[in-house]
């Protein structure tokens, strides 16, 4: 595994005022070690991350399943072995009031979700505040909280605290923590826009 995905805690930081995505993971030392740049007039979503700005080495793949699908699913690879680490489904309608995505492994088996944080915040940003009012999200597996993805309120950036610490034995593979941030600040970009 590339030792991008080591860390603990990262932030992810995303222009608003881009014409395409670039997403961008910090280290809790500040320094960037992973890069994202969405491609336009994609009609499949596929997200690649590199190690750095350059593109020089690719180390992880998000490619959408399907072209349209309102419960997507996303298989996440290892672009250094090819291998796939495992999945991340969109739960379609539940996802309409309060975001819910299920985790799953390289078999396509649960293994978690991840939700938003709660049913009366979730409706205030929809139906009032909008972003203003940031997002949080938990990821579980069997139940135990493994990390914390929490947005910062900013004006012209999104930016994602991404935080892995209270998962110790590591049971949660890093790179699908940050998969699921990846899809999550593109859809925020989306409804942004």
């Amino acid at each position: 595994m590339h030792p991008a995905f080591q860390y603990e805690r990262y932030l992810l930081k995303r222009q608003v005022l881009a014409l395409t995505g670039k997403f961008r993971f910090y280290n809790p030392q500040g320094e960037l070690v992973l890069f994202c740049e969405q491609k336009m007039f994609r009609l499949r979503e596929d997200f690649r991350l590199y190690s750095d700005e350059q593109k020089s080495q690719e180390v992880l793949m998000i490619k959408a399943r399907q072209i349209l699908d309102f419960a997507a699913a996303y298989d996440v690879i290892d672009s250094l072995s090819g291998a796939k680490i495992g999945a991340l489904r969109r739960r379609g309608f539940a996802s309409i009031v309060r975001d819910r995505w299920e985790i799953l492994d390289p078999q396509d088996q649960p293994l978690g979700y991840l939700t938003e944080d709660s049913l009366g915040l979730a409706l205030l940003r929809r139906l009032l505040l909008g972003a203003l009012l940031p997002q949080n999200y938990d990821l579980f597996l069997n139940e135990q909280r493994v990390a914390d993805l929490r947005q910062r309120f900013h004006l012209f950036r999104y930016e994602l605290e991404i935080d892995f610490s209270m998962d110790a034995s590591q049971r949660l593979d890093r790179r699908l923590g940050i998969a699921a941030a990846v899809l999550l600040a593109a859809i925020e970009g989306k409804q942004e826009g």
